[in-house]
């Protein structure tokens, strides 16, 4: 009756206590488009639809192994949605595997529609604003998780897949790190990194230097701060608190809205709103330039699960700033690494390789290492670590001024 309702053909032969079931499933399908949320320079353009089926082909398109395993089961007492979750026998570490298979079989629910239901009911840590899953639509970097170990899991009618366990760094990492030059990726990752310390901390070191550490700034800038802030009647606090609030809301109405007027209302509001602000003496200039670095870095982010924790976690950064100065960003960012530390995903500690720290697995987490060097996979995700053979340095078998010393003797005989 399940395989009925789904679209499958049912034949029924007299005499027989069992029936055949063909798959005739119809219906239009979204064809495969370029990632909108994942975007690279170099690497490939196409991108997850909402078919489970066109989904897994496309991973299997990359791993032609007979070790990619796949379950599927039905989850939802009303909808009955396929879900599948897919891994590398003998690459990903068995106890994952068995944990992930008794999260999925224990939801009980009468719908899922999309995989952020998935991800709320079987994620270790609730109370939390960092995701503790990954989520991509884009088929390479699921396949790069699967040859390190994880587990991807696809549900019908949804272009998001999720990926297991997830650590801190890979919010971080953009699929385009491992097609350019290791140190064009270092660099870029260290940027990333620096955009989200200025993304959780810029608005709160304005308040707390302008509040509380006037002595930590040269006299000159602290100067024309003050003359700027002279006609302010508000707190420096909440000065930083309405210009924050004001861009949150211009940020949300720029998504909600049709994308062709969306991009053109946030970035007119933003300009109108901020200079019509300054001129009222509502907020001071240097506040206003504050909060757009602060909005353009959050963007550096790839993931935007993890930007979006950011945006959060910064007014409490900017209430300890207003607080106790230095003292309360200090506090903040304390009570955040420990908080960070706690945090597991499906066993796997959250802030590996760091704490706890494994050296050998460093060698791509803030830098990226060149590919010759990435031996081994994550000790604590994977059940086998050897990634790639010795001696895979690359030995050139000529050095250019002997190429060019052959060439040149080819043409004297020539001649």
């Amino acid at each position: 009756f399940a395989s009925l309702m789904a679209g499958d053909t049912l034949i029924l032969v007299d005499g027989v206590d069992q029936a055949l079931s063909a798959s005739t499933k119809g219906g239009e399908k979204r064809s495969i488009a370029e990632s909108t949320t994942q975007m690279v320079v170099r690497g490939p353009k196409g991108a997850f639809t909402e078919s489970l089926g066109t989904n897994t082909a496309m991973v299997r398109r990359i791993i032609k192994t007979p070790d990619l395993w796949m379950e599927s089961l039905k989850v939802g007492r009303v909808t009955k949605t396929d879900v599948t979750f897919m891994y590398i026998h003998g690459i990903a570490n068995d106890k994952v595997v068995k944990e992930i298979r008794q999260r999925l079989k224990r939801i009980d629910i009468d719908s899922i529609l999309e995989s952020g239901y998935i991800e709320q009911l079987i994620e270790d840590q609730t109370f939390t604003p960092f995701p503790t899953m990954y989520n991509t639509e884009r088929p390479d970097v699921v396949a790069g998780n699967l040859l390190e170990g994880r587990i991807a899991i696809f549900v019908d009618g949804s272009p998001f897949v999720l990926i297991a366990p997830a650590i801190f760094m890979q919010f971080f990492q953009s699929a385009e790190d491992y097609y350019a030059r290791f140190d064009i990726a270092t660099s870029i990752r260290l940027l990333r990194i620096f955009m989200f310390m200025i993304s959780l901390i810029a608005p709160a070191t304005y308040v707390a230097v302008t509040t509380f550490h006037q002595e930590m700034v040269p006299t000159t800038l602290i100067v024309a701060i003050a003359a700027q802030r002279e006609a302010v009647p508000f707190p420096a606090f909440v000065e930083a608190l309405l210009m924050e609030l004001t861009f949150e809301i211009l940020r949300e109405a720029g998504i909600r809205l049709p994308k062709a007027i969306g991009s053109a209302v946030s970035i007119v509001g933003a300009l109108v709103i901020g200079q019509a602000a300054v001129q009222a003496s509502i907020v001071s200039p240097a506040m206003v330039i504050i909060v757009s670095i602060t909005a353009i870095a959050s963007f550096a982010t790839p993931s935007f699960d993890m930007a979006i924790s950011a945006r959060l976690i910064r007014f409490l950064f900017m209430i300890g700033a207003a607080t106790f100065g230095f003292y309360g960003i200090i506090l903040c960012l304390l009570m955040m690494v420990v908080h960070l530390c706690s945090l597991r995903s499906f066993g796997v500690p959250y802030m590996a390789p760091f704490a706890p720290f494994i050296p050998v697995n460093n060698a791509d987490t803030v830098v990226r290492l060149p590919w010759w060097t990435l031996r081994q996979r994550p000790r604590l995700i994977t059940a086998n670590t050897v990634r790639e053979g010795a001696n895979q340095y690359p030995h050139p078998p000529a050095s250019r001024g002997m190429v060019n010393r052959d060439l040149e003797e080819g043409d004297n005989n020539e001649a």
